[in-house]
Formats: structure tokens, C-alpha cells, sequence
């Protein structure tokens, strides 16, 4: 997955177990005039944003979300709103940040939205730090790096419900029965693993291009382990694969037939409360594919009732 460096900068962050409710959060905006960059050679700031740390007391590892709120957020403070938590927050945030905008911007077309963006552990390099926190299993085959970190995903699960999630609701007026999450590629294998193992966590799910290949295979053997001791599924789910993501780096790993079949056996669960939804979008790979299934799950997954919502 390609990565791009998003730059959210704020006041200096409070550690999450100091946080204290605060209804009307209103978002950092750089000193500057509105609309404008600081310049000579000063860092790009994605305006309206902010930045907390939320340190993770097991590992030790520090990481940040970063978040962005709806506008009017400061006027409304009797109204709550749904979360999307974004895994490869320093890809996925600027660009969902500024879909969500485009997407409104001549009327609502999604419904306003707390956006929080999920960093890499603190000083670590990108890949590295998701090969570790977004599998699920030590090994995943030929691929692996000989000193790779694999399989923690429970543990970071783990914190993602421990502190993160209380951490966000604390802060800002979320309405904690909407709370969805979005995921590429290791992101999308992750939340997969979450819809899987902890269902509750989300209400709804963007699974882009997830890597079901990983680990031999491994969530077809959790959903199995799933259906065996549950009758119902309550979730919106939205995957998005592409057209050109059959076999990847000459391999024998079929993302496209991967993904079908997931889609296909958790259909044939018959769970009546799960909402599913798979599109192969033409003309995309793995690395094109994220600004227009981002596009596509946000409408999926906010855009009922967007305007009538947006207005209130």
C-alpha cells in the first residue's frame, strides 16, 4: 500500500488517562490567516485538526490519533456524531479528511462525521509497525522479512478497545453506536479480524483490499470459528476490491477470488443482521484502488439519510 505523510499538528497533547469530558471541542487552527501556510520551508499543516498521544501501558510503544471534526461541530453542542476510525492514519487521514469535503461540498451528500486517524507506533518506521499490529498470525509465508514482527493484532485490538475508543469518546461528542471503521490491505485484514473476533467494537466496516491471503488463509478458519458458535452478525459492512488485484507480485494469491469468497461464506451464514456489500471496481490495483473505494464506502455507510441528518 502506498504511503503518504499527512502532517496534523496541535497544542501539546494530554495524556489520554488525564482526559476530561469537553462537549464542544473546537478544532486547532494554525495561527495563521485562515486558508493560508506558514512559509520558509515550514512543515505543511492540515488545518482544523488535532493530535493526541494515547500510549499504550502494555507495550510500552507510544502512538497518536489524529482528528478531524465536522464543520459546525463548536455550534451544535447538544448533537453527537458518528466516528470512522482509520487505520495507516498518515495515508488514510488527509485523504479521507478531504473526500468526506468534497463529498459535501454542494449539499450533503454523507452525513458529517468525527474523523480519527490511527498513527503508526511513535518512532518506528510504517511497515514495520502495521506488519506487527495488523496480522494476525507469526508468519505470513514467502513474503515475510527474515526479521519481521508478525501476529500481534490481538494485542493491538486490545488497545484500540481499552484506550483508544474511551479515550476518543471522552474527548468528543461521539455517538458511540455508530462507530465504524476503515481499513486497507493489512487495514482491511485487521478490521476483518475485529468483525470476527470482537463484533461490537464497530457498527460498520470499509474492508479495502484486505489481505485475506495472509497467514495461509487464516480469517477463513476465523470465520469458520465465528459461524460455529454464533447466529447472528450485527454489522453494515463495505469491501472494495480491484479489477487488477488477481495475482500479486507473482505469486499465487488471488485478492480478487479471496475476497469473493469471504463475502460468499459470510452471505451464506444467513446472519439477519448483517448488511453486506462487496464491489471489484474496474481498472484498479492495489495501489490505485484507495481514493475511490474510501469514496464509495463512506456513501455506503453514511449516506442514508445524509441530508436529513446534516440539517438537523
Amino acid at each position: 500500500m502506498a504511503l503518504l505523510v499527512g502532517c496534523a499538528k496541535a497544542p501539546a497533547p494530554a495524556p489520554a488517562e488525564a482526559a476530561t469530558p469537553q462537549p464542544a471541542v473546537a478544532a486547532h487552527t494554525p495561527a495563521h490567516a485562515p486558508g493560508s501556510q506558514r512559509g520558509e520551508g515550514h512543515p505543511y499543516e492540515l488545518a482544523d485538526t488535532q493530535v493526541w498521544d494515547v500510549p499504550d501501558p502494555v507495550s510500552g510503544r507510544r502512538y497518536q490519533v489524529f482528528v478531524a471534526l465536522p464543520r459546525g461541530y463548536a455550534d451544535n453542542p447538544q448533537r453527537r456524531y458518528p466516528v470512522v476510525y482509520a487505520t495507516d492514519g498518515d495515508y488514510a487521514f488527509p485523504l479521507v479528511k478531504q473526500i468526506a469535503r468534497r463529498l459535501n461540498g454542494e449539499g450533503p451528500a454523507i452525513e458529517d462525521f468525527i474523523l480519527v486517524g490511527l498513527s503508526y507506533a511513535v518512532g518506528e518506521e510504517p511497515m514495520p509497525s502495521r506488519r506487527r499490529d495488523y496480522t494476525p498470525t507469526p508468519e505470513d509465508g514467502p513474503t515475510a522479512a527474515p526479521v519481521a514482527t508478525h501476529g500481534k493484532s490481538a494485542a493491538y485490538i486490545q488497545y484500540l478497545r481499552d484506550r483508544v475508543l474511551p479515550s476518543v469518546a471522552t474527548r468528543y461528542r461521539t455517538d458511540e453506536q455508530r462507530r465504524l471503521y476503515l481499513g486497507h490491505s493489512y487495514g482491511g485484514l485487521l478490521g476483518t479480524q475485529i468483525l470476527l473476533s470482537s463484533p461490537d467494537m464497530f457498527s460498520g466496516y470499509i474492508l479495502g483490499s484486505p489481505s485475506y491471503w495472509y497467514g495461509e488463509h487464516a480469517m477463513v478458519a476465523q470465520e469458520k470459528t465465528f459461524a460455529a458458535k454464533h447466529r447472528d452478525l450485527p454489522a453494515q459492512v463495505y469491501m472494495y476490491i480491484g479489477q487488477y488485484e488477481q495475482v500479486r507480485y507473482h505469486q499465487t494469491y488471488d485478492m480478487v477470488i479471496d475476497t469473493q469468497n469471504m463475502a460468499r461464506a459470510l452471505r451464506a451464514r444467513g446472519y439477519p443482521s448483517l448488511h453486506l456489500t462487496l464491489e471489484v471496481l474496474d481498472d484498479k490495483d492495489h495501489l490505485s484502488i484507495g481514493p475511490r473505494g474510501i469514496t464509495h464506502g463512506l456513501k455506503a455507510l453514511l449516506g442514508s439519510k445524509a441530508a436529513d441528518r446534516s440539517e438537523r
